[in-house]
């Protein structure tokens, strides 16, 4: 018994020595690890605070696309025709005259006709021939050249006609403009008759001459500035 003990620690000891020192090297295990490293001085403990992942960079906005180039305002469209007036004869002189500075040429016309007028602002007869000559040095010294004496018989002779009107309110309009310049005593009245007019026709309005237009037409009381109408 003794001796088989010997004989097995005697195996032992000879498998350790050929394990050790004679048995080939396994490629696989290194037998000097401490001695391979490099820098070990410079290996430290950590700890998690400091394993907390990277703060990354803040992502740039993207460029601003450019803005597409605003529409250029179309140009307004102009007027195909405008028409003037009605304008008795005397007014139609001073209006053409005005509209001459714009230098219409071939886009300027003129119309002549009738218009039934309905209202009249005038001076109620004055009795005799003597007073309404009077009256009519009064309106003169005034600057009021527009009018005329009524003088064929019948109720309405000796009066002076100040104008017709083919409209209530343009008769008003007229009478408001008279007390302005200091006529007192004239009326508005109804009177059915056929009077001579004239209009002006401006083709191609465009915007700035619609505005120099609308300036003139301030100037004269009773006449209208609009879109043309079909004339047969």
């Amino acid at each position: 018994m003794r001796l088989l003990f010997l004989l097995l620690l005697a195996a032992n000891i000879a498998l350790f020595a050929w394990m050790r020192f004679l048995a080939p090297a396994d490629p696989g295990v290194d037998r000097q690890p401490l001695a391979r490293q490099i820098d070990p001085h410079k290996l430290r403990i950590v700890s998690e605070r400091e394993l907390a992942p990277p703060r990354t960079a803040p992502a740039r906005p993207a460029p601003a696309q450019p803005k597409p180039p605003a529409e250029a305002p179309r140009a307004s469209a102009s007027i195909a025709c405008l028409e003037w007036g009605s304008f008795s004869a005397q007014d139609a002189s001073g209006a053409a005259k005005a509209l001459e500075a714009l230098e219409l040429g071939a886009r300027l016309a003129q119309y002549r006709g009738e218009e039934t007028a309905s209202w009249w602002v005038h001076f109620p007869p004055q009795g005799s021939r003597a007073n309404a000559l009077k009256k009519a040095a009064e309106l003169r010294k005034l600057g009021i050249r527009d009018f005329f004496v009524v003088q064929d018989p019948g109720p309405a002779q000796w009066s002076l006609s100040l104008g017709l009107f083919t409209t209530q309110d343009a008769a008003r309009a007229h009478l408001a403009a008279l007390k302005e310049r200091g006529v007192r005593t004239a009326v508005i009245g109804e009177r059915e008759t056929r009077v001579p007019k004239v209009w002006f026709q401006v083709r191609e309005v465009d915007a700035a001459l619609k505005a120099r237009l609308d300036e003139l037409a301030k100037d004269y009381d009773g006449a209208t500035l609009h879109e043309c109408a079909t004339r047969g």
